[in-house]
C-alpha cells in the first residue's frame, strides 16, 4: 500500500472509530491527520487535506485543544496558528478516558445518586432500589478504573495490558 493511501485509510478509520465512541467524525479525522503529520499544520492545511470548511476546522481544533489532544505551536516567521497532536499514545488514551468519564459516566453517577434517594417501601420500590444500587455499583467500579487509567504511568499500563493478554 502506498503511503498516501495508507494515510487516507488511517484518517478515515480514525474518524469512524471516533464516531463509534461518540466523538464527532471530523474531530477524530483532524486528530488523526495531526497525529501522523510530521510537522505542525495550520487550519488552512487541515481544511485542504480534509476538504472541510474553516468553521468546521476551527470548531473541531478548539475542541481537540480543550481535550488536551492538540496544542498550538509557534512557527517562526509565520503569523498563522499551527497545531500539533499529542504523540504519546498512552497520554492520548488517558486524556480520552478522562473526557469520556466527564461526559458520560459522571452524569450517570450524579443521576444514580438522586435516584437512590427513593424513600418509599414496597415490592416495586425495593425492586427499583435494587436495580439502581446494582447500576451504581458497576458505575463506581467503572469510575475507579477510569480514574486509575487517567492517573497511570506508561509502565503500569503496559503491565496491565500484558496481564490481560496472558
Amino acid at each position: 500500500m502506498e503511503l498516501e493511501a495508507a494515510k487516507e485509510k488511517f484518517i478515515q478509520s480514525w474518524g469512524v472509530l471516533g464516531s463509534n465512541w461518540g466523538v464527532n467524525r471530523t474531530m477524530a479525522q483532524i486528530h488523526a491527520l495531526l497525529l501522523i503529520a510530521p510537522e505542525p499544520l495550520c487550519a488552512d492545511d487541515i481544511m485542504e487535506q480534509l476538504q472541510i470548511s474553516r468553521g468546521n476546522a476551527n470548531m473541531n481544533i478548539r475542541a481537540l485543544i480543550d481535550w488536551g489532544l492538540v496544542y498550538k505551536e509557534l512557527v517562526v516567521g509565520q503569523r498563522k496558528e499551527f497545531f500539533v497532536a499529542e504523540k504519546d499514545i498512552w497520554d492520548v488514551v488517558r486524556k480520552i478516558a478522562a473526557q469520556r468519564k466527564k461526559k458520560e459516566l459522571d452524569p450517570v453517577i450524579k443521576t444514580l445518586e438522586e435516584l437512590s434517594k427513593v424513600d418509599e417501601s414496597g415490592t416495586e420500590a425495593e425492586a427499583f432500589k435494587k436495580v439502581i444500587d446494582d447500576i451504581n455499583a458497576v458505575s463506581n467500579q467503572a469510575e475507579k478504573a477510569l480514574d486509575a487509567l487517567a492517573n497511570a504511568d506508561d509502565n503500569w499500563m503496559s503491565r496491565f495490558l500484558m496481564r490481560m493478554l496472558r
